[in-house]
């Protein structure tokens, strides 16, 4: 049935990697089932068969789409299937996305839509990694004109040894998290994450990765070479060169007068009559043809910029190659915030937030990898007032939700253990200017926020953005790109770290890959910008995280209980808890390991909500005084509540030191009590003696009391972590 049926098989990493074609998505331009281990996607390239009208670039789709099935789960959702992408699925397209998107022909509009669609994962076989070589391969062998392949690696590093594709256990002890994508010859994309890993380390593992993303494009070579089709040919959407060279002649020296300043709204307004002149010239012979013309102003602003920068060593605003913009550093702008801090350089401006909660307040998360929450969150955002544009608010793209992973992972390897810091942290980063590498303004200004919050992050940590510009084999770096150099250049190289080493990378481009020269030349370029930052910017804002946390942030306290114990703080139904958060006015959250957190705007209401935990929880020794309070009194004795939930009798015979007639000649329901704890009799009856307490009163060190809570205070319901989880308490 199936004639066109075939298999090929490589290996990587130690794990089998098999490709399947002919088989499924037939009607696909290209596609192909690919597994890795018992991980399993099937990736298709579909083109649209005409260009799109009216656009001026690539229309591009990377769509990685989870299934639950995948790793056997029901969708946690109302109407129990998936719904919009994952926050993880939404970063994984945008992984796939930049090794691809440079590779493609330079004027083609034709629709293009790459769909990944997750059916298995084998948690020790990478489904992003998977996912990129399945979508390298459904492009190759596809009719889609595409200048790859690229393939791609995920690289740790345990003990001081790198890992290609370690497993789920490696990637747990790992400092580094590293994904780097290729063509045979040249490096295209890089992502990391680390724990402050040195640049030679950095580098050592991106050579490493590109030798193995070597191996894998030449197989998928193979494989172009037995079933490729020929590339299809489409209607070149570039301007027409002939009345660019009109254009460009009758306008060049007024845009480079109006490009040379520093000032964004400034070089703007001064394009705005050009650009007007030039539609009023063309208008009669090309009517609604504007976009052609933005374009052509486009190339021709690209031309300047790129010949300043290369032939006569010039910035447009007038800079040196590695001079970083004016900076400044404030914080405790938001006064009822628990941290804030701005951070500014040059027309670029970002604003963040730090709020602290307990750790009930992290974020669930439901996908198909083994991460089922998260503690701490960044999250970014971009309004259209930025950039100068009277653009509405809209929810976050994928843009919005990329810069703020970025910002998240830079800064989560120097955010102190939950042990340490028992709160759930989210930082938001707003960008009130934008003029360049808003992302790295945003790990800067969530350092401040983080330190005024009270944080005790290990080290501050800066990001800065390496720009590139490349003319056959002519190429240079600049440090702090702005918009324009953004826009018109080759690479936009971000790197945020410490001190000691670099916690996140991101790498985007606009050509077809980079040779080490210029990865080691970034690398080392952006790591004395970040040393500058910091010094000369964050510490002299802010020298270390306050000692304390907000006078408005939740107190929290961590206390330990036996896990065998959690059923008694929690009581039935909750009941038990309940009533010490409406007793308290605190919110408490018990792991399943016994470790309870208590968070509390008043410290005093922890406290009490941690007394009457211990109460609760501790277990009565045998001879210690303790005192009580009368709960109900029977003709042969009264019980005696000496602990919420630790009630004992005191025997008639063990209320005085002489003979008692009726126990209410002794004591009334109600009353306070001192009693010694005898033990629990044969029956489990926990025995009491008033008459041992008297004698022993003055013997005893110490008497623990019962605690005097408000039955008023503030009610705070409470639903143990277990139980949202679906399990049964």
């Amino acid at each position: 049935m199936f004639e066109n049926y075939r298999v090929f098989e490589t290996e990587l990493a130690g794990r089998k990697l098999t490709v399947e074609t002919g088989k499924m998505a037939g009607l696909a331009n290209g596609s192909c089932f690919i597994k890795y281990g018992d991980t399993a996607i099937l990736a298709t390239a579909t083109a649209s068969k005409m260009p799109r009208d009216g656009i001026d670039f690539l229309p591009l789709s990377v769509d990685f789409e989870e299934r639950l099935y995948a790793v056997g789960h029901i969708p946690g959702s109302f109407n129990k299937r998936e719904g919009r992408p994952t926050e993880k699925a939404i970063l994984t397209s945008r992984v796939i996305d930049r090794p691809i998107r440079p590779l493609f022909p330079k004027d083609l509009r034709n629709d293009v839509v790459l769909s990944l669609l997750v059916m298995s994962v084998d948690q020790d076989c990478s489904p992003e990694i998977t996912g990129m070589i399945g979508a390298s391969i459904a492009l190759t062998i596809s009719d889609i004109p595409w200048n790859g392949p690229i393939a791609g690696v995920f690289v740790g590093m345990v003990d001081g040894k790198y890992i290609i594709n370690p497993t789920q256990a490696e990637r747990a002890e790992s400092v580094l998290e590293l994904t780097v994508a290729g063509s045979e010859e040249k490096v295209v994309m890089i992502e990391a994450g680390a724990k402050e890993v040195g640049d030679k380390e950095m580098f050592d593992a991106i050579m490493l990765a590109h030798e193995e993303v070597k191996k894998l494009c030449r197989f998928i070579k193979d494989i172009q070479a037995q079933i490729g089709k020929p590339k299809f040919d489409y209607p070149s959407g570039a301007v027409d060169q002939a009345l660019m060279d009109e254009v460009e002649a009758m306008v060049k020296e007024d845009v480079k007068l109006a490009l040379d300043t520093d000032d964004k709204s400034v070089r703007d307004a001064r394009l705005q009559p050009i650009i007007e002149r030039v539609y009023a010239a063309y208008d009669e012979k090309y009517p609604d043809q504007h976009m052609m013309f933005d374009q052509i102003l486009y190339q021709i602003q690209k031309h300047i910029v790129r010949e300043w920068l290369l032939t006569d060593k010039k910035r447009v605003d007038g800079r040196k190659m590695d001079q970083i913009r004016p900076l400044a550093a404030e914080v405790g702008l938001l006064p009822r915030a628990h941290g804030s801090g701005m951070f500014t350089r040059g027309q670029t401006q970002v604003l963040t937030s730090c709020t602290l909660g307990s750790i009930d307040e992290a974020q669930m998360l439901d996908g198909i990898d083994e991460e089922t929450e998260k503690r701490y969150m960044h999250h970014y955002n971009m309004p259209g007032y930025s950039t100068g544009e009277a653009k509405a608010s809209r929810s976050p793209g994928r843009r919005e939700i990329g810069h703020g992973a970025l910002a998240e992972r830079a800064l989560r390897p120097v955010l102190p253990s939950v042990d340490d810091f028992p709160y759930a942290i989210r930082c938001v980063s707003e960008v009130i200017s934008s003029n360049g590498s808003t992302s790295q303004g945003s790990v800067c200004g969530s350092t401040l926020a983080l330190m005024d919050a009270g944080v005790p992050i290990s080290a501050p940590v800066a990001g800065i953005s390496c720009g590139l510009i490349t003319e056959g084999e002519r190429w240079m770096t600049m440090i702090d790109i702005q918009g324009l150099e953004d826009f018109y250049g080759d690479m936009d190289f971000k790197v945020a770290g410490t001190h000691k080493g670099i916690t996140a990378i991101q790498m985007d481009l606009k050509i077809d890959g980079l040779t080490p020269e210029i990865i080691w030349a970034a690398l080392t370029t952006t790591h004395a910008a970040r040393d500058y930052i910091i010094d000369n910017v964050i510490l002299k804002a802010i020298p270390s995280p306050r000692p304390e946390v907000s006078k408005y942030a939740p107190k929290m306290i961590t206390m330990k209980i036996d896990p065998d114990k959690i059923r008694d703080v929690i009581g039935t139904g909750g009941k038990v808890i309940q009533k010490i958060t409406a007793d308290t006015g605190a919110k408490i959250e018990i792991e399943d390991d016994g470790t309870v957190y208590i968070a509390a705007v008043n410290r005093d209401s922890g406290l009490l909500a941690q007394k009457i935990i211990e109460n609760i929880v501790f277990e009565p020794e045998e001879g210690a005084i303790y005192e009580g309070t009368v709960t109900r009194i029977i003709p042969i004795g009264a019980f005696v509540e000496f602990a919420p939930g630790k009630e004992g009798m005191v025997h008639i015979s063990k209320l005085a030191d002489y003979r008692v007639e009726k126990v209410e000649d002794i004591c009334d329901v109600g009353d306070t009590m001192r009693v010694k704890y005898l033990g629990v009799d044969e029956k489990g009856r926990m025995n009491l003696s008033r008459k041992d307490a008297l004698t022993a009163a003055e013997k005893a060190a110490e008497v623990p009391k019962m605690p005097v809570v408000d039955p008023n205070a503030r009610k705070n319901a409470y639903t143990p972590r277990s139980q949202r989880r679906g399990r049964e308490e």
